[in-house]
């Protein structure tokens, strides 16, 4: 059984990675850049607006982030035998260490989008790349995806979380396996209280 919880584990962990570069990559598409005119070599004016960019920038990351963080715990949740405490660590490592790979993976397909120009000409309109700018949007993503476990764990009605399951993906047991058990010698001799057997009073 720990065994299979540890597989478990490490594929929701491989997959939650997987998918937070794919979010990288689509940020990365998607993100809006900064434009800047050149007025002189070496330096250059932002255009008017264009720097709420960089707060769209991070917007969109840090909303990417928790759908991903959202879409991952519900699917970590699925996977029953591996719901425990091995569980909320593996996605909270997974998570922290997707929003760092869903940021280094953006901020490099925005570069290859748009690369930096060595020397551009005086006039010339320049598009910077989007870059998150702040270690602190990582947090969002480790932080939501722990939240909805922990939700998830809390109005769950089992004590065990229904993780004594037969499979990786949550196969139920036999209901006659799991609720099948033996009362102790001699205890079908007693009864709740307020059942009624005739054949026990006495005979007048």
């Amino acid at each position: 059984m720990l065994r299979r919880e540890l597989v478990g584990v490490g594929v929701i962990m491989a997959v939650v990675l997987a998918v937070s570069a794919a979010a990288g990559v689509v940020w990365g598409l998607l993100a809006p850049t900064e434009r800047l005119r050149v007025t002189q070599p070496g330096r250059a004016a932002v255009l008017t607006g264009e720097s709420l960019h960089l707060f769209d920038a991070v917007g969109m990351f840090l909303c990417m982030g928790a759908v991903v963080a959202v879409l991952s715990a519900v699917g970590a949740w699925r996977v029953r035998i591996a719901r425990g405490p091995a569980l909320v660590l593996g996605v909270l490592l997974a998570s922290g260490l997707g929003a760092a790979l869903m940021m280094w993976i953006g901020e490099g397909v925005a570069g290859v989008r748009h690369p930096r120009s060595d020397d551009p000409a005086i006039g010339q309109i320049i598009a910077l790349p989007a870059e998150v700018g702040t270690d602190l949007a990582l947090l969002v993503q480790p932080f939501l995806a722990a939240l909805v476990l922990l939700f998830l764990a809390a109005l769950h009605p089992s004590a065990d979380l229904d993780s004594g399951a037969e499979g990786l993906l949550g196969d139920l047991r036999p209901a006659d396996v799991a609720d099948d058990y033996r009362l102790p010698y001699g205890a079908e001799q007693y009864r709740p209280s307020g059942d009624f057997d005739p054949s026990s009073q006495p005979r007048g």
